[in-house]
Parts: structure tokens; C-alpha cells; sequence
């Protein structure tokens, strides 16, 4: 999130940096131009063949479920009688028609905004080692070592909280001179001239009207970039004041024993949260309704979207990422798509004993590598594969995010992992669905992650026969590989791209297919 932000305040300084694709890039063929995953092509080939039904869940943020283009696709489930106030299939949850939120609790209550990990580490380490310095732990190899993290930690969560908290003022000087060209234009949105006849009646102001023009004569409206502004001003108040903020904890709300990482029946229906953008644009890319002439289409023709919500506006709890994973492994899910992840964890085995019974129960597991341009084989990105004492989870998929231009394939801000990412889908500028009937273009390995399981959705929909152990063999072996050297993700140093990921390539939905028809 933080280099989204840095992005977004190097476009307001000096104009955009991203050329938008069209809409359909992802989906369309794979050529020396484009590198998308042959998504036209594989109806071509499904031509006179019929599905089976799958359903995919979506552990997000939440999800838009009356959105015009999802409303049809999103799960039902079959056992549950909506807003009578019974658990009707006695699974424990009630009322769970389209699924669970797992960071609700009683009359409705929503967790928004909470921390990052690494700031609810901090306040336990707080507690734990109050006024202790190093020699006082110096006799307890275990302790010494949980200090020294405390120790690093501290000092960033300090030095993030500082750094942010200087960015609100930023954004709140940025935003005050936005509105005061509104005012004194008398528009909402006004037009190059009216901007342009605007008198700064300062330095500030003035450097703000000058970087609004340059934008407007790109061809951006200033509502556009009052609501960009707008919107990067909420997140980087977001993190001084919730994510790196030690004093700041919404979990009470929730109501469930926070001790106990295997309490399960907590929560509450409303699964569409405060803000469902993030959840309903991984759903679209999955599953928006396709052939409707609305909007856009999802990869997968034969799926219906399972609703989880376990993650807030900062980092998600182990105990709900487990709790959504067995949710969904419990209530059909053949594949789980998890655009989410973080630097620290906080009780791997309980997320551990979740994956693997996921596995157990034949389900795929498709996982985002992250959006901080690192090597995931150096820096762990939590949840992942690794279930503990050399065992690995068969049917989980990592993904990192690929780009439209084969020169540049590997995003920039995609995690990699020669042993630790899996396979690429692509990622940059990804058109799907928002909130309120919308469309928009996002970034990042959550977009990668979602094209991947819906590639997966489609040949199993196809195939239902196979195992999931097979479907990720299928996408690994199927994907088109490229032999050529790319700029590292955050480095820029030219690289093999076969040395990014384990398959070396990027999922491809005909080559899969092709490869289906042969099991």
C-alpha cells in the first residue's frame, strides 16, 4: 500500500505514469505484443462442451453481492433461509446466505480500519517486556531473541507512524487548495479554463494549480483527481492513525474470545463490509457475469462466488484467515482465492492447520506474492505454503504479477521467488468490477491471483474429474514460458523471467484447457 501511495503523489507532482491497456488485455491472446492468457481462444476451444458448477470463495475485504454483474454469480447458500435469524443448516452461522464476516460482530458492528501486524506485535511486546532492556533478557536465548524483534520493531512502526502522519499534513494542504479552486470556481468539476483563471494566493496553491493542469491536459478531469487525491488522503490516514497506531485496536467489537485461536462461531452476515472495492474486483475477474453486455466479463463461464471477509483496512488476523479457510473448505469451495498477505505473522499454526486441511479435502489454494517488488525465497510473505517440519501444502498456488509488454513482463512492484512464487497471471491494470455498479483499473498480485483462479475455475468447470493436485500441475505445466531476460521487480536488473518463478511462465487458459483434455 505504501508504494501505491508514493505512486499517487508522483502523478499529482508530475503527471501519470501508468498507459492504460484496453479493458481486455488479460484475455486476450498471447503474442509477441501481448501477454495475455488466451481467454477467447478457450471458448473457441469449449465449443459444444458442457460444466459442472464450481464454486470459488473469496476471502477479501467483501464483496458487492447486487452488483449488476455479479448478483447472478455470487453463491447462495442452499441450506440457509435468508433474515429469519436461524441457523437453518446448523453449520454454526446464521443467516450465512452468501457467506460470512469473520471481523463482524453483534448489531452489525464492522471492523474497518485495524492494524498491521507488526503494530499488534509491538503492543503484545509492550506488555510483555515493559521497561526491560537487553540485559535483563541476556540469559534467555528465546527471550533475547523475541527483544531484539521488538527492538526492530518499534523503531518501525515509530518511524511509519512519523513518516504518515507527515503525509496526512501533505494531503490535507493538497485537498484544502483543491477545494478552494471548487470554491472559487463554483464547480464541483471544473474545466481547464476555469481552472486556469483560478488566482493562487499562495505558493502552494499555486504549485497545486499548476500540477492540475498538467493533468487536465492529459486528458484527466479535475474530479478525477480531487476523488484520487481524496481517496490516497483516507489511506494515509489510515496508517498513521490505525495501522501503525499502538493505541488503536477495534477487535473488542467482534465480540470472540481473541485468545483462543480456534474459537470459530463469531462474526456476523454482512459480508459486504465497508468497502467491498477490493473483494468485488477480484470477484468480477473471476466470475463477472459473462455475454451480458454489461460492464465486463469474467474469466470463468460456471462458478458462483462465496463471499469471506477476514480482511480489514490493514493487516488480516490469523484466527480469521483460518477461520475463512475452513469456512469455505466446509461450505463447497473447491478453490480458495486469497489476495491478501503480510510481512509478520501472528499464529502460523493456526493458518497452518486450516491450509492443511484444505488440502486435505481436495481443495486449490490460489494465494497473491505480494506488491513490494522482494524476493519471497528472502522475506517470508505470510500466509504461504510452508506447513512446518519440511511439509508443504501440495494444492497451493503462489502468484505474482505480470505485465501486458513481454519486454517488461514481471511487474514492477510484483513479489518474485524462484522457489516461493509459483507462476504469473497478469496484474497491471486490471479492468473489473467496484462497488455501486462501477468499474475500475487496479494493480497488484491481487489481480493476478483472481485470473489465476479463474483460469483454474474454468478447467475444472470443464474437467471436473480432476484432482486439485492436477489442476496446479496443469496450470504450471501449461503456462507460457519466456526464456528472455526482464527488469527484476523492485531492482530493475535484467533477469531470466524463468528465474522469478517456479513454471518460469505465465498462466495461459487455451494451453490449460488443451492440456485438461489430455488427463
Amino acid at each position: 500500500m505504501r508504494k501505491y501511495i508514493i505512486i499517487t503523489l508522483s502523478i499529482i507532482a508530475s503527471g501519470s505514469m501508468w498507459a492504460q491497456p484496453a479493458e481486455d488485455w488479460y484475455q486476450q491472446s498471447n503474442s509477441k505484443k501481448n501477454a495475455g492468457i488466451d481467454l477467447y481462444k478457450s471458448y473457441e476451444f469449449l465449443k459444444g462442451k458442457t460444466s459442472t458448477q464450481i464454486v470459488v470463495a473469496v476471502i477479501d475485504g467483501g464483496t458487492d453481492v447486487a452488483h449488476e454483474d455479479l448478483k447472478s454469480v455470487i453463491w447462495v447458500n442452499p441450506g440457509e433461509i435468508a433474515g429469519n435469524g436461524i441457523d437453518d443448516d446448523k453449520n454454526g452461522y446464521i443467516d450465512d446466505v452468501n457467506g460470512w464476516n469473520f471481523i463482524g460482530g453483534p448489531n452489525g458492528y464492522m471492523v474497518d480500519r485495524d492494524n498491521l501486524e507488526m503494530t499488534r506485535l509491538l503492543r503484545k511486546y509492550q506488555a510483555e517486556f515493559g521497561d526491560l532492556d537487553a540485559e535483563d533478557v541476556n540469559g534467555d536465548s528465546e527471550k533475547a531473541k523475541k527483544y531484539k524483534e521488538y527492538q526492530e520493531i518499534k523503531t518501525e512502526v515509530n518511524s511509519n507512524k512519523k513518516i504518515y502522519a507527515s503525509l496526512v499534513d501533505q494531503f490535507e494542504k493538497v485537498i484544502i487548495q483543491l477545494d478552494k479552486i471548487k470554491k472559487a470556481t463554483g464547480k464541483s468539476d471544473p474545466n481547464i479554463s476555469q481552472v486556469e483563471e483560478y488566482e493562487p494566493g499562495n505558493e502552494t496553491a499555486a504549485r497545486v494549480k499548476g500540477n492540475v493542469i498538467r493533468q487536465m491536459k492529459e486528458g484527466r478531469s479535475f474530479k478525477s483527481i480531487y476523488d484520487e487525491v481524496d481517496e490516497q488522503f483516507k489511506q494515509v490516514d489510515a496508517m498513521a492513525n490505525a495501522h501503525y497506531n499502538v493505541d488503536f485496536d477495534p477487535r473488542a467489537g467482534v465480540g470472540d474470545d481473541y485468545t483462543n485461536s480456534y474459537d470459530r462461531y463469531y462474526g456476523n452476515n454482512s459480508v459486504a463490509g465497508p468497502d467491498a472495492s477490493h473483494g468485488s474486483h477480484v470477484a468480477g475477474i473471476i466470475a463477472a457475469t459473462r455475454n451480458n453486455k454489461i460492464g465486463m466479463n469474467g474469466i470463468a463461464d460456471n462458478v458462483r462466488i462465496m463471499v469471506v471477509r477476514v480482511v480489514p483496512n490493514g493487516d488480516e488476523r490469523d484466527k480469521d484467515v483460518a477461520n475463512g479457510i475452513r469456512y469455505a473448505v466446509d461450505n463447497g469451495a473447491k478453490i480458495i482465492n486469497m489476495s491478501f498477505g503480510k510481512a509478520y505473522k501472528w499464529d502460523k499454526a493456526c493458518v497452518d492447520s486450516a491450509v492443511a486441511y484444505a488440502v486435505s479435502k481436495g481443495v486449490l489454494l490460489v494465494h497473491a506474492a505480494g506488491n513490494d517488488g522482494e524476493n519471497n525465497d528472502e522475506d517470508a510473505n505470510y500466509p504461504n505454503d510452508s506447513l512446518g517440519n519440511g511439509k508443504f501444502a501440495a494444492t497451493w498456488v503462489e502468484v505474482g504479477a505480470s505485465a501486458p509488454n513481454r519486454k517488461r513482463l514481471a511487474t514492477d512492484f510484483s513479489n518474485y521467488g524462484k522457489n516461493n512464487v509459483d507462476i504469473f497471471a497478469p496484474g497491471y491494470q486490471i479492468y473489473s468490477t467496484i462497488p455501486d455498479n462501477k468499474y475500475a483499473y487496479f494493480n497488484g498480485t491481487s489481480m493476478a491471483a483472481p485470473v489465476t483462479s479463474g483460469v483454474a475455475a474454468l478447467v475444472w468447470s470443464y474437467y471436473p474429474k480432476l484432482t486439485a493436485l492436477q489442476v496446479k500441475e496443469i496450470l504450471m505445466k501449461s503456462a507460457v514460458v519466456n526464456t528472455k531476460k526482464v527488469p527484476t521487480p523492485g531492482s530493475g536488473d535484467k533477469i531470466k523471467f524463468t528465474e522469478l518463478s517456479v513454471c518460469g511462465g505465465v498462466v495461459n487458459a487455451y494451453k490449460a484447457l488443451q492440456l485438461a483434455a489430455t488427463y
